[in-house]
């Protein structure tokens, strides 16, 4: 089976990029499945009408992250909708849910949405919590989308479950990272799979303010995102049906 996961998408030109070179990428790399990060889809959160775009654009679940409530808007749409997670280890009065079994022609796919916590807002352990949801799946192949700030509590996470997750793969940091591998054990690893959006960015807003912003100057309107160039960044696990292990992971890249 292949998995293809698209790094955070930002903004309009985000879901832009996605409509013009998702299904294309996915018929492409023939991916079997396909996992995008939206929490940023309306620079900060996410709403219904967004979320509807990207499933229309070709994601089958949409994950979130630190911005998941940002629009108030979406937290019906949270119940709503199985297939839009937000991270499981928020805490349990929290809406929606943080992981799923989806039905596909190569049999269960589960996937897992984990916040860090090192330099993020206050969370339950995602290694405890992720012990937790492992022992409840009966899916062969399982994803999991980590939203975090550290390489470091990445990295430690996808060793931690080496074996017993197909694919693990880091958002929220908007840089695509080149260490994309396969752990000893089977489990596929890229600490951060970059965003989707302006290209001419700083993360997906408009550099002059970002520039202010580290000048010391106070933000006076919302983040905005530039025009120009857009890109899609992800990657591609294959797994093995049979194990559940992954066998080749793949860095992508989209410019439009």
């Amino acid at each position: 089976m292949r998995i293809l996961a698209i790094g955070d998408v930002v903004g309009e030109p985000g879901i832009d990029c996605l409509r013009r070179a998702l299904w294309a990428l996915r018929k492409e790399k023939k991916a079997d499945f396909c996992v995008v990060n939206g929490e940023n889809a309306h620079m900060s959160g996410i709403t219904p009408d967004e979320a509807e775009d990207i499933f229309s654009a070709g994601a089958d679940v949409i994950t979130l992250g630190n911005h998941a409530f940002r629009q108030g808007s979406i937290i019906p749409h949270l119940e709503e909708r199985a297939n839009i997670l937000r991270p499981a280890n928020l805490s349990p009065s929290a809406p929606g849910v943080g992981w799923g079994e989806f039905d596909t022609p190569f049999g269960g796919v589960a996937v897992i949405n984990l916040i860090g916590r090192l330099g993020m807002d206050p969370a339950e352990s995602p290694f405890f919590e992720a012990e937790r949801i492992l022992k409840r799946l009966t899916a062969k192949i399982i994803l999991v989308d980590f939203h975090a700030e550290a390489t470091s509590e990445k990295g430690a996470l996808a060793w931690h479950l080496d074996g017993r997750a197909s694919a693990l793969w880091g958002t929220h940091t908007h840089v695509q990272t080149s260490d994309a591998r396969v752990l000893p054990l089977g489990t596929g690893f890229v600490t951060d799979l970059g965003m989707t959006g302006a290209a001419d960015s700083v993360l997906g807003i408009k550099p002059e303010q970002s520039v202010r912003l580290f000048l010391g100057d106070p933000l006076r309107t919302p983040y905005s995102a530039p025009g120009g160039a857009r890109k899609l960044e992800g990657a591609l696990f294959e797994i093995d049906n049979a194990t559940g292990k992954c066998l080749t992971v793949e860095t992508l890249r989209v410019v439009k």
